[in-house]
């Protein structure tokens, strides 16, 4: 069984998912193989489309026109929209290839046009990373626009102009007149499929991300916090705080909001750990002492920050898994998050975790306060966190998954 994955790159978010299932499959046996436009890893086995100076700025020069484009819309959701519009001549290398299976990952950014995907003629598996593929040419809906086909009735309160959305939902309406197999992360991501006009009766199937238990082994937490120079004696949060995570949908209100509320009850030596961020000039208004760690590149760096802090708090209003929490469950750290969207999948409610009210700040707070109030319990919720790690997204896990769908749309 050969398999070639079509990512964008295989770092960032989509990426490091995609590039993780890539190596799962290898370590299973597979021959599979990653064609992306950028690759930061140094593996033989990820082909990248931009080999040189020149390749790049060709590249960019593809992108731009979209992000013109993007803006003639007067579109206010800053999230990334992808037009997916210019031809790449990626159909016809990945059809003259030898592979058995076609597996779609993040392809925006003009990496595949939406044309370009209706001319692959080998069988496809499509992961969805976000919600792009079934929305308009956002990769985050706020709207649900998705679910009645962009009627210009429903237009969005916050885009004005061009409709940015429904051209490009159209033209995937027109294009993509054959079914695909898909898969998405969580069972929340693929009800939304299930409830789009583009997708409803299209084939799904939710298979978690993976990640190697064996390598991202729990660090005893004083040998980690030692390591890394944090006290002993203190209790520890963290949170990530990338350019991206800035966004509505990620809740850093919501987060300021539920520190406020503890903050007023707190008796406890409570730390933040930022990770993402390097120190502010002005400060973030967190309203506890913070260590801002920067950006980790390495799976080593995050291991050793998941073993030495006491629980991760994610306050995402949407997120289609978040490998920061299987990554901190798979270390045996509790999180804390809402009771929304992809985090269902992850965080057992007062077993690996606390699951707040949707939007809830005060319950995210009482979240907080209930993990870290007793040391016995949360060494339970580690010790369960690292089990449903184990259990369920585990690479030889998933990667057995992933072969089940691959031999179905091989025999159809």
């Amino acid at each position: 069984m050969r398999i070639i994955h079509v990512s964008y790159s295989d770092t960032g978010g989509a990426g490091r998912a995609a590039y993780r299932i890539h190596c799962s499959l290898l370590d299973s046996g597979i021959e599979s193989k990653m064609q992306v436009m950028y690759s930061v890893s140094g593996d033989y086995t990820v082909d990248s489309l931009t080999r040189n100076i020149k390749d790049k700025i060709l590249q960019k020069s593809r992108e731009l026109p979209a992000k013109l484009l993007s803006k003639s819309g007067s579109v206010e959701n800053s999230i990334i929209h992808s037009i997916a519009i210019l031809p790449s001549g990626l159909p016809a290398i990945l059809n003259n290839s030898d592979a058995d299976v076609i597996h779609l990952h993040w392809v925006g950014r003009e990496l595949l046009s939406v044309k370009d995907i209706s001319k692959i003629n080998k069988p496809i598996v499509w992961t969805f990373h976000d919600m792009w593929p079934f929305c308009g040419a956002e990769h985050v809906s706020y709207d649900n626009r998705y679910k009645d086909g962009y009627s210009a009735i429903k237009k969005s309160s916050y885009s004005t102009g061009f409709d940015l959305n429904k051209w490009t939902w159209e033209r995937k309406k027109k294009h993509w007149n054959k079914p695909i197999e898909i898969v998405t992360p969580s069972r929340w991501m693929a009800e939304c499929v299930q409830e789009s006009a583009l997708m409803s009766d299209w084939p799904v199937t939710v298979i978690p991300n993976p990640i190697d238990a064996r390598k991202w082994e729990p660090i005893e937490k004083n040998v980690a916090r030692k390591i890394l120079g944090y006290q002993s004696d203190c209790l520890l949060v963290a949170f990530g705080s990338y350019g991206e995570n800035q966004q509505y949908h990620k809740g850093a209100d919501l987060l300021k909001l539920a520190l406020a509320h503890i903050k007023e009850s707190n008796k406890q030596d409570v730390k933040l750990v930022v990770i993402g961020q390097n120190p502010p000039i002005v400060p973030d208004g967190y309203g506890f002492p913070a260590i801002y760690e920067g950006f980790l590149h390495d799976d080593i760096s995050l291991r050793l920050l998941y073993s030495a802090v006491d629980a991760i708090i994610i306050p995402s209003r949407i997120e289609s898994f978040s490998q920061m929490a299987s990554e901190a469950h798979v270390c045996g750290t509790p999180v804390i998050a809402f009771n929304v969207c992809g985090l269902r999948d992850i965080v057992d409610n007062r077993i690996t975790g606390y699951l707040a009210n949707a939007f809830d700040a005060e319950d995210f707070a009482e979240g907080i306060r209930w993990v870290l109030s007793d040391k016995g319990r949360l060494t339970a919720l580690g010790q369960q966190a690292r089990i449903k790690a184990l259990n369920k997204f585990d690479k030889a896990v998933v990667s057995q998954q992933y072969q089940s769908i691959y031999r179905k749309v091989i025999e159809h």
